[in-house]
């Protein structure tokens, strides 16, 4: 499996893949790192590993065609047939999700369906769970469809929230989690052990 990364912000998660398929947890091999961020940290981690990283941000194209074609075309450039969201914070265009049907996964901090959809990433998520008085909360990994934070749920990992939680105390507990769940997901998709039937996903054993 050759995996494309899409992250937008520090790639925290990027790194715990990197990491995972360094110490062959992974049977997979990085052929890339994507952002929309020129100054993104996570193409920087990109580099360190010897990774190609690439930005390519819709701002820079004067129509929607040609941002999709370079899109499209980079992914087939570098031999990907898999991408990972790792943080990355815009919607995923229809002709990508066409293209990879069943083989773009994203994460996301909470139990989905609950605190998923526009808006709701990072610290606002974390802010809204004690908000609301939630006692649990959990990490998401999910199949990535046409609407936001929707897809067919592959793995899920509850986290406690404490009475003395805050967003940020509760944001560090579940990025733990996010950092082994992830990796542990796309090495059941290196080694073909995931279904997708619809909404419904199963693991073979």
């Amino acid at each position: 499996m050759r995996i494309a990364i899409f992250a937008s912000g520090s790639g925290t998660n990027l790194q715990s893949i990197i990491d995972s398929v360094g110490d062959g947890n992974i049977d997979a091999e990085i052929g890339m790192v994507l952002s929309n961020k020129k100054d993104s940290y996570a193409l920087e981690r990109a580099r360190k590993h010897n990774i190609p990283g690439i930005c390519i941000s819709s701002k820079d194209f004067d129509n929607r065609g040609g941002f999709i074609g370079q899109m499209l075309g980079t992914l087939d450039e570098y031999g990907i047939d898999f991408i990972a969201l790792a943080g990355y914070m815009k919607k995923i265009p229809p002709e990508l999700i066409a293209k990879f049907r069943n083989r773009i996964t994203n994460i996301h901090p909470a139990l989905l369906p609950s605190f998923g959809g526009k808006g709701m990433y990072g610290i606002h998520v974390h802010r809204a769970v004690i908000e609301y008085g939630c006692k649990i909360t959990g990490v998401t990994v999910h199949i990535v469809d046409e609407q936001y934070d929707h897809g067919p749920v592959i793995a899920q990992q509850c986290v406690p929230v404490e009475n003395d939680d805050t967003p940020e105390t509760l944001a560090e507990k579940v990025l733990a989690v996010e950092h082994s769940l992830y990796p542990a997901v796309l090495q059941l998709f290196a080694r073909d052990k995931i279904e997708v039937d619809g909404q419904i996903v199963r693991i073979l054993i």
